[in-house]
């Protein structure tokens, strides 16, 4: 692990680097949010005479009213807007210092990991780099961990400094940022052929016929001398 000022990151080939500072947010302007009759949404600065809207400000944080995602729709809107992902790996603790961070201010975001070479390769194009943790908010991009530097990212997007989400949300889990490509199959050898393929089992050599039985050497009665040819 690297220590650059208060910037911490986990390197695998090479450092990346920094990405300048986004402006600071504007000030807050109430705005009212109302649907017609037909459906229609219509923002104004001034509320309607039905008395039908949700106010919110205009730096994207609101009041009640949730979007259909279950999210309150200000925060909603600041994610559709500057979504967050964090690239990760195990055994990393600037991702574990970078993911906190986004937990601990209910910041929706997606998780990508890192721990095999067809991610770092993915990483690559991505970042430049292959230094974690990485981190995107909208077009904006983050090497390394800086609490001050991502805190100043996050307010500038216009994210709540404390958690809105209900109790009811579900941090989705961490994936793969790419899939680890399956070995080669080892190659057939003569040997395994030979194993694999059924032998065929021979049928014994028929034996061999019975030699013609030679008569004894020596006298018998039909030869009183012996005598042999």
């Amino acid at each position: 692990m690297s220590r650059l000022g208060n910037l911490f990151l986990i390197t695998l080939t090479s450092l990346g680097a920094a990405s300048s500072l986004l402006p600071a947010a504007s000030h807050a302007q109430q705005i009212y949010r109302s649907v017609g009759p037909d459906g229609k949404v219509t923002f104004s600065d001034q509320p309607p005479a039905s008395g039908n809207a949700t106010m919110k400000s205009k730096s994207g944080m609101d009041a009640p009213g949730t979007s259909e995602s279950g999210l309150p729709y200000g925060l909603q809107q600041v994610v559709n807007k500057y979504p967050v992902t964090l690239y990760s790996a195990k055994e990393c603790d600037p991702c574990i210092a970078a993911r906190n961070l986004l937990v601990s201010r209910g910041i929706p975001f997606t998780e990508k990991t890192v721990d095999n070479n067809e991610s770092i390769e993915s990483l690559k194009n991505l970042s430049g780099a292959a230094s974690l943790p990485f981190g995107t908010i909208g077009s904006q991009r983050l090497n390394g961990f800086s609490d001050v530097e991502w805190t100043q990212y996050l307010d500038a997007a216009g994210y709540p400094r404390k958690s809105q989400l209900p109790s009811s949300y579900r941090r989705p889990p961490a994936s793969p940022l790419a899939t680890a490509k399956a070995a080669p199959a080892p190659e057939q050898t003569e040997q395994t052929t030979e194993r694999l393929a059924p032998r065929t089992r021979q049928a014994p050599a028929p034996a061999a016929p019975a030699a013609d039985t030679v008569a004894p050497a020596g006298p018998t009665p039909t030869n009183p001398a012996g005598i042999v040819f």
